[in-house]
């Protein structure tokens, strides 16, 4: 019966012992997800609990304030888990300026490209109204394409063809899906995915060397120079480098009637592909 016993009593510190170690092999694995002490100098998960006590959670863009849960476990150790990552960048209040350059990406005729700015206020961090103002300058037969320089010089065809030169919008921005990529070690680059509808008007100019028609043509000089009420919607994505800069590329899709030589009416549909650099401010506190 005391052999029993013995063998018993073995037999339970024999189990605790394993326990512990199990315990401590955690522990290791614990601090190396969570970045634990190496010769690069990270904290251990004993340094980031005190972190965490003290308000000390970082400021990389991604991780202003992080979730993170102290649990415990059976043998009353703390365990520190961190369930998400709140992103450290904020639209909500805070206006957006976004000078930008531009190029009509299906004009089979002209070769378009434009300059503008634009200014938002973002109202939520979904929802902004933006203001936009184009130009874009006329440089004569310069903007021609090959098409055009063949019709109009070797095939004697004039096509129905204007330049657009300035642009004004009001536009309502929507912007539902946010996400985060990591780049480099730790870097974490935050974008979001917007969509825009708005009106605004926009001022053509007929090119009437190449419809054939001379400056003396009352008739071709009355619709020379045109303003025309005009819908803009399209998308595009927001690339957020740190709090108060980032990068914009979007396509925009402006649809207007116009009035060729005073004899035809056509409906236009320009098709922009825009990058800008937007300026956040104010800074955020």
């Amino acid at each position: 019966m005391k052999t029993l016993q013995t063998i018993l009593v073995l037999f339970a510190v024999t189990l605790n012992g394993v326990a512990w170690a199990q315990d401590d092999s955690t522990d290791d694995e614990l601090g190396d997800i969570l970045g634990g002490s190496d010769s690069s100098g990270d904290q251990s998960a004993e340094e980031e609990t005190a972190d965490f006590g003290s308000g000390n959670t970082g400021s990389t863009i991604g991780a202003r304030n992080e979730d993170i849960v102290l649990v415990e476990d059976d043998g009353g150790k703390r365990r520190l888990i961190k369930t998400l990552q709140r992103k450290n960048f904020s639209k909500m209040g805070r206006w957006e300026a976004s000078p930008h350059v531009a190029f009509v990406a299906n004009d089979p005729f002209l070769n378009r490209y434009i300059v503008g700015t634009g200014l938002n206020y973002n109202l939520t961090e979904i929802f902004a109204i933006e203001l936009n103002m184009d130009f874009s300058p006329d440089l004569g037969d310069t903007d021609w394409k090959p098409l055009t320089k063949q019709l109009i010089e070797e095939n004697h065809v004039s096509p129905d063809i204007s330049k657009l030169t300035y642009f004004g919008s009001a536009t309502f921005l929507f912007s539902p899906i946010y996400g985060k990529v990591a780049v480099v070690g730790r870097n974490i680059i935050n974008f979001d995915i917007f969509a825009a509808f708005g009106m605004g008007m926009t001022r053509t100019s007929d090119d009437l060397q190449a419809l054939d028609t001379e400056a003396t043509d009352d008739r071709a000089v009355v619709t020379q120079h045109q303003m025309h009420p005009t819908t803009n919607f399209g998308g595009g994505a927001r690339i957020i480098f740190n709090e108060n800069l980032a990068f914009r590329l979007e396509g925009r899709s402006m649809v207007y009637i116009e009035a060729v030589n005073a004899t035809t009416l056509e409906m236009k549909n320009n098709l922009l592909i825009q990058g800008a650099v937007s300026i956040f401010f104010p800074a955020l506190k």
